[in-house]
């Protein structure tokens, strides 16, 4: 091992010194950032695509969960080892967590291979579930298989991220992730369209764009972590599968994965209750996710920066800080939820004609986005709950969340409610299931305070 990569032990490690509002902001403020720039480029991607034909836009919204599905296997085992990785930190154990990154680059290898798999020989056939267009098939398809082929970017991207994140170094992560973005921006319009020489490649130059940001990003954080990141050393020399880190991971990613998988299957559903009316109506709650995602990113981003915070001090036994970060990521994730409630409830039009909106899009978004923001009241609250119990190892409480919200909630009210009052009243599901989604977590949440947090030290 090079002295460069001397793993260090963390005795002085930000995260169990710094006050807890310094340190929040400073772990987060870089994920949040990159987070929109993120969300930026999801939006940009689809007004894009709906130069192509409102078909080309509607196909987008029909592989979101496939790419929802990516995203899950992929976040979820970052999660695992996001967890694992802080707290072996916080215990004052660098063996363990050099175990945790390494065995998550294994595990993110063997999720591009079963995406790639799928991109190959999938693609077609999950297309033609949903539909009978031929035109949307076609652009599917073109669009799927490049995405899933070249799934190692996104992986690769994701979990060299997270390594770095883990270990307090969020600024490169907001680096890596930023270029990619502005990268995918940049080079979108010109596969498209066939700018400055390049050919034109419809549907396909937005893929294409999308994979090369996120093969791009993936080389900039695996220098990074060579280069800046010493608490861990994340060479593959010799290695070999360790199975009781690869448990220890799953046994909190697992959850996390099967939790956002989930989202992938609600969407799938919606979808096919919505086609039943339109292809429009696909098309509207496609857009809804992608504007959404300027909403939820940011959260997700402060996510990011609280989960090693608060495994940390779990592993340091510290009392006060876990509860004092959750507090504050609250608060801060209430305050974003409610400017983008009053984003989607006054200017609802304007955001759906970022796509080239076509009337009857129009027709069937405004009221749609207007009842769906109503979710946001309570959605903060319940991303953050759900986020510290995983940092404490509790991922199944997640995952019970999630699927009483999205498959007992959201999928059964939406289809009643297509049957019964038409389309317009399956958008009331999102705000009913996130009610439940409050009471729920707010329930499971004081179970693990009294058994995990209440018994620890006050430091």
């Amino acid at each position: 091992m090079s002295e460069s990569h001397t793993i260090q032990q963390p005795a002085q490690n930000k995260m169990g010194t710094m006050p807890i509002g310094r340190l929040l902001i400073s772990m987060s403020l870089p994920m949040i950032i990159s987070m929109l720039v993120q969300a930026m480029y999801n939006i940009i991607d689809s007004v894009f695509v709906a130069q192509i034909s409102e078909s080309a836009l509607a196909a987008v919204s029909l592989a979101f969960p496939i790419q929802n599905l990516m995203i899950a296997v992929s976040s979820g085992t970052c999660v695992g080892v996001n967890a694992l990785l802080s707290r072996s930190l916080g215990e004052g154990n660098p063996k363990q967590a050099h175990l945790a990154a390494v065995n998550g680059i294994f595990l993110a290898i063997l999720g591009a291979l079963a995406f790639l798999l799928f991109g190959v020989f999938g693609a077609e056939a999950y297309f033609a579930s949903q539909t009978k267009d031929p035109e949307i098939i076609l652009f599917g398809t073109q669009y799927l298989q490049i995405v899933g082929i070249f799934s190692f970017g996104i992986f690769g991207e994701m979990m060299l991220e997270r390594i770095l994140q883990s270990t307090g170094r969020t600024i490169y992560s907001m680096y890596s992730q930023g270029i990619g973005a502005i990268t995918n921006i940049i080079f979108d319009p010109i596969l498209i369209f066939g700018l400055l020489g390049f050919p034109a490649m419809g549907i396909r130059g937005a893929a294409a764009a999308t994979v090369f940001g996120q093969i791009l990003a993936m080389v900039i954080a695996l220098v990074l972590n060579h280069a800046k990141n010493h608490d861990v050393n994340i060479s593959m020399r010799g290695f070999k599968p360790h199975g009781r880190t690869i448990k220890t991971i799953y046994a909190v990613g697992v959850p996390s994965i099967i939790m956002q998988s989930i989202g992938s299957v609600m969407t799938y559903g919606l979808n096919l209750i919505l086609i039943s009316f339109s292809a429009t109506a696909v098309t509207v709650l496609g857009i809804y996710f992608k504007l959404q995602s300027f909403i939820f990113m940011p959260i997700f981003g402060l996510n990011n920066g609280m989960i090693p915070i608060i495994a940390y001090n779990y592993g340091a036994r510290s009392r006060k800080r876990i509860m004092d970060t959750a507090k504050l990521s609250i608060g801060i994730a209430v305050s974003i939820m409610l400017v983008g409630l009053a984003l989607f409830q006054t200017i609802p039009d304007k955001l759906l004609m970022i796509f080239n909106a076509s009337d009857q899009l129009l027709e069937i978004g405004v009221p749609a986005l207007r009842l769906i923001s109503l979710s946001f009241l309570f959605a903060g609250y319940c991303i953050i709950v759900s986020s510290v119990f995983q940092a404490l190892g509790n991922g199944v409480y997640s995952l019970i969340v999630s699927v009483a919200r999205q498959l007992v909630c959201i999928l059964p009210l939406a289809y009643i409610f297509a049957q019964v009052w038409g389309l317009h009243a399956v958008w009331y599901s999102f705000p009913l299931a996130e009610i439940m989604s409050l009471t729920l977590s707010t329930i499971l949440f004081k179970r693990i305070y009294d058994k995990k947090i209440k018994i620890l030290e006050v430091i």
